[in-house]
């Protein structure tokens, strides 16, 4: 039986699009059996033409004009891996209005623009996949979209930045520095030469909008959400974490809040008891535990970047897109409208751990209790190494439950404290 074609146009051809080529090609057979479509990538907009790469691509199928994919009647489906956002949303959105579906990898474009260009796509009656764009590898996006559709997602929690995790990994791991540890993730191709949407904790971030969109109906604006980095983190937060019965991870955290509707979402570096399973991902892996009230708690881990493993998300997507695109009455996101308030993340609520360096005199750590006390937050546990500076000594505090509010205004009033050496460092210590 004859198999017809569907005629992809490919936007980006680094890493990831290369990948994508690739695969497409070596597993065309496989993908016509089990899509019943032959996928043909039809048109390849690449920036730079002269460029050595290590696939080859015919040169009837090459432009450099990303506007020749848009305009070209035959193709059907666009995939889009230039990356950024402005220059994407308004390729994005020509395809869209053209009556093309979207695969996309491209977090930051979903994240800041995402509600504009699913209501372009309900409009038109296309499509958007981007099941790339969260965790690589991991079929996170279908899993919840999906297989998890019967569900009222109650929480998800994730470390789902590989260079993070693998700095993180190191530090603790081989008693690294943060700058040492950074380097031997770019040394090795872990780390871009500019790091900081990594470091800063922005790349989980848009991720981390995704995912909320994806189980709450509703796009959290990125100004809403609170975002830290592990620029940060120092070797003795890993050992005094280490000493307390825990482990640092960057965690994406979107929590659903019954009682008056909320969505937290926030990112920062947090202790991870060791028993825990998120606390044994290590290196560049990727892990998120989704939480539903009927199948209750899953986990989902794997590669979360890399050509292949990106590659395969990527392709997904298309193989999804060959079965829908014959038939317009679905689309890539449902929106359901039950929750749309972000919780503020004052409001937010955990543990934490409290590191001061203060002045080795008697009264000191008196003082900060009081201050900790008149905010109406208890002391679960005080770690004090007695080989330290004569004149200053760090002090490890562990934290009950309160307001993240509140929680600053203790840590800015102990800051202002004349026996407080250095900015107190706080991070919250996980539930999960």
């Amino acid at each position: 039986m004859p198999h017809s074609l569907l005629k992809i146009g490919l936007a980006g051809f680094g890493n990831v699009g290369a990948g994508v080529y690739k695969n497409l090609e070596k597993n065309r057979d496989i993908l016509r059996e089990r899509t019943g479509r032959d996928l043909v990538v039809h048109r390849v907009a690449i920036r730079d033409p002269k460029k050595k790469r290590n696939v080859s691509l015919p040169k009837e199928n090459v432009t450099t004009d990303l506007w020749d994919i848009v305009e070209d009647d035959e193709i059907e489906l666009v995939v889009e891996l230039i990356g950024g956002v402005d220059r994407a949303f308004e390729f994005v959105e020509a395809a869209l209005k053209s009556g093309k579906s979207v695969v996309t990898g491209n977090k930051a474009l979903l994240a800041e623009r995402g509600r504009e260009l699913f209501e372009v796509a309900r409009e038109n009656n296309a499509h958007i996949y981007y099941e790339a764009a969260v965790a690589g590898g991991i079929p996170i996006i279908k899993t919840v979209q999906e297989s998890l559709i019967g569900n009222h997602i109650q929480s998800v929690a994730g470390i789902i930045n590989g260079t993070c995790n693998y700095i993180l990994t190191r530090m603790n791991e081989a008693g690294l520095q943060y700058e040492d540890a950074l380097q031997e993730a770019q040394d090795l191709g872990y780390a871009e030469a500019d790091p900081t949407l990594d470091v800063n904790g922005w790349d989980a971030a848009h991720k981390a909008v995704i995912l909320a969109s994806l189980s709450y109906g509703c796009w959290v604006p990125c100004d809403e959400i609170y975002v830290e980095g592990i620029e940060k983190v120092t070797k003795p937060d890993i050992d005094f974490a280490d000493e307390l019965g825990y482990i640092i991870k960057l965690l994406a955290i979107i929590k659903l809040h019954e009682k008056d509707r909320a969505i937290e979402v926030r990112v920062q570096p947090s202790l991870v008891p060791k028993g825990h399973i998120l606390a044994s991902v290590r290196g560049v892996f990727n892990a998120i535990l989704v939480t539903g009230d009927v199948v209750g708690e899953t986990l989902f881990y794997g590669s979360g970047a890399g050509q292949d493993p990106t590659s395969s998300s990527v392709i997904g997507d298309i193989a999804d897109a060959a079965a829908r695109c014959n038939n317009p009455g679905g689309l890539g996101f449902v929106t359901h409208d039950l929750y749309g308030k972000p919780l503020k993340v004052e409001d937010s609520v955990s543990k934490y751990y409290l590191r001061v360096q203060v002045v080795d005199t008697p009264g000191s750590l008196a003082r900060i209790a009081t201050i900790l006390g008149d905010h109406n937050i208890g002391i679960l546990s005080v770690i004090q190494p007695e080989d330290h500076d004569e004149e200053t000594a760090p002090v490890a505090l562990t934290l009950h439950f309160a307001p993240f509010g509140r929680m600053l205004e203790a840590k800015e009033k102990i800051a202002r404290l004349d026996c407080v050496s250095d900015e107190p460092v706080l991070m919250r210590v996980e539930a999960i």
